[in-house]
């Protein structure tokens, strides 16, 4: 499996970009889907993540109505909607899928090393 992020810039503060993240693949390998980032100097953080058909999605407390994520099986994608964009939001983003299923409460969704598939990231910059 193979993950391919793209949609990463530089916007000021208030304002949007949507990150795309494709899949090549068996698709039960990407049950789950989900976002992480890591800052300069800083470790890689939980974003989101988002069950197979969508249902389910969890985010991290500091991008709660901010961000959505949303995914696109038809098109083996998964999207970082991301809003209300902040400095403090510049990082690399990652993508990250794995075959567990997010439903079942009996894995850490916040932890990467649970996910066996990793994009490469996309930088979001902001600033004025």
């Amino acid at each position: 499996v193979q993950l391919q992020a793209s949609g990463g810039g530089l916007v000021r503060p208030g304002g949007s970009l949507r990150l795309s993240c494709e899949s090549s693949g068996r698709e039960s390998s990407t049950s789950t889907m989900a976002w992480f980032r890591q800052a300069p100097g800083e470790e890689r953080e939980f974003v989101a993540a988002i069950s197979w058909g969508g249902q389910t999605k969890y985010y991290a407390d500091f991008v709660k109505g901010r961000f959505t994520i949303f995914r696109d099986n038809t098109k083996n994608a998964q999207y970082l909607q991301m809003d209300s964009l902040k400095p403090e939001d510049t990082a690399v983003y990652y993508c990250a899928g794995g075959p567990l299923h997010l439903n079942t409460g009996d894995w850490n969704y916040r932890v990467g090393s649970n996910y066996p598939y990793w994009g490469r990231g996309t930088l979001v910059t902001v600033s004025s």
